[in-house]
């Protein structure tokens, strides 16, 4: 097993992963607000988090993987400020806020099953989970960290000596300049909320009993309680989205740190955004894009998932449908070398991966071993399928090892899917030969030359005769 490396935030630095327990993983993702459809942007973190869950399993490590489900105290800014992501919505629907969240928490899960992203461990909804945010802020206020302004409950980020590490600013830097009239009750433009009793609207949804009154919890304060509850006071990694840095991560850590005493998380992983048009996608903008989108413009989910791995999670990828197009086709391409070697090896068990084989898999280990190289790791999967060294069944046998980290359902696809595939991909060799023989009639003899090439690549052998011209597999 190759060393495992990750980009850690906290300290900007590769770094060897080491867990707390041997052999044993707890990994927190950060997981949706469940006030509307997630758009394409949203679900580059989901991906990342099952790339991270899948490569540490392959490597042996028992991976407890836990998500929570934000149904209550979500604000518009993550700074406190703005109204109820949720209340907001269920307003704007006529429903309630429990059928709002119950609506989009399926809507959710129904993309990342189609994206073929693994469930993860636990799956912890915030409204489940009030009592353990409760028994937490508890603890923070009696080590000190706290105090009570205009009915609430914020967290004094001056008690906390390191606050701001993650995001590398310094509370000096933070105060100077900064406003503090967007919520006269507190003492620093940084402090936070713990626990609301003074709601900044009307007819808040859902309120809970607690020793500060009845009221809600602050957004920050619920992924802490819950990480806890599953995983210990604390844990491995923790990843979510770059925009998650500078507020919502460093809340967390300094709460955390402040109950506990102690470091929470040692391995921060973060990944950078989707862009389109040169902007950040998001639904405050207007006009974003769903899968669902994607799926009715006549693309799958795992396009999208082949144009997420081929990016690397720490850069920006720029969305275009031509990307998405390019996506489509290398898929479709996979799929048809599958097929071809799935044909050519038989439909028996397949053999063990010999020398050559491995030598690929050994690669393609060793750049996921790197900060989750994926698009070097999908170079290794073409590189062992197009290698007309290795035995058809190895071949397949080394791809499927190499797709269970991938996710890419190949395996699926060789034993169930054959046949559509095979429809389109027949139609798609007929429009080529009928090209070939008007190139050929018009004494085009370099395009006939170039599509009896590009037919070849595909696996596609051409014979021509008296009668025309017919196909086989390579």
């Amino acid at each position: 097993m190759p060393t495992m490396k990750l980009f850690n935030t906290l300290g900007r630095e590769l770094q060897e992963f080491r867990p707390i327990v041997p052999g044993k993983v707890g990994f927190y993702g950060c997981g949706p607000t469940v006030y509307n459809f997630a758009h394409i942007g949203n679900l580059r973190p989901y991906l990342l988090h099952d790339t991270l869950v899948r490569v540490l399993r392959s490597f042996g490590f028992e991976v407890t993987h836990v998500m929570n489900i934000t149904d209550v105290g979500h604000l518009s800014g993550d700074d406190d400020t703005g109204e109820d992501k949720m209340l907001r919505s269920a307003i704007e629907r006529g429903k309630s806020v429990l059928e709002v969240a119950d609506f989009y928490t399926q809507a959710f899960f129904r993309d990342v099953e189609r994206m073929n992203i693994l469930k993860p461990t636990v799956v912890c909804k915030a409204t489940e989970h009030i009592g353990e945010m409760i028994e937490l802020i508890g603890r923070i206020e009696a080590r000190g960290y706290t105090y009570s302004a205009g009915g609430n409950l914020y967290f004094d980020v001056t008690r906390f000596p390191s606050y701001g590490e993650l995001a590398l600013i310094k509370l000096d830097e933070l105060k100077a300049g900064a406003r503090i009239e967007i919520d006269p009750n507190k003492r620093n433009p940084a402090d936070f909320a713990l626990w609301f009793t003074k709601s900044k609207f009307e007819n808040q949804a859902m309120v809970w009993d607690s020793p500060w009154g009845r009221g809600y919890p602050g957004w920050h304060i619920e992924c802490s309680a819950m990480s806890m509850k599953y995983l210990g006071e604390q844990i491995d990694i923790h990843a979510g989205g770059i925009d998650h840095i500078p507020i919502h991560h460093t809340n967390e850590i300094a709460q955390s740190e402040a109950a506990t005493g102690r470091k929470w998380v040692n391995y921060w992983i973060h990944n950078e955004f989707i862009i389109m048009d040169k902007v950040k996608m998001s639904k405050s903008s207007g006009g974003f894009l769903t899968l669902q989108t994607l799926i009715d413009a006549g693309y799958e989910a795992l396009d999208y998932r082949y144009f997420l791995l081929g990016a690397h999670y720490r850069s920006q990828a720029q969305f275009s449908y031509e990307g998405l197009d390019s996506a489509r086709s290398a898929r479709r391409s996979l799929g048809e070398r599958i097929l071809a070697l799935r044909e050519k090896a038989g439909r028996g068990p397949l053999p063990e991966p010999g020398p050559a084989a491995h030598s690929y898999m050994e690669a393609f280990a060793g750049h996921l071993a790197q900060d989750l190289a994926t698009p070097r790791a999908l170079a290794e999967l073409w590189g062992l399928l197009r290698d007309p060294a290795i035995p058809s069944g190895e071949a397949l046998a080394g791809a499927f090892e190499m797709d269970k980290v991938l996710g890419l359902a190949l395996e699926s696809l060789a034993a169930a899917e054959r046949a559509p595939v095979e429809a389109g991909f027949s139609a798609w060799i007929e429009e080529r030969i009928a090209e070939r023989s008007a190139a050929k009639a018009a004494k085009d003899w370099a395009r006939a030359d170039a599509l009896r090439a590009e037919l070849k690549e595909k696996g596609v052998l051409l014979e021509d005769s008296g009668s025309g011209t017919t196909w086989k597999r390579a």
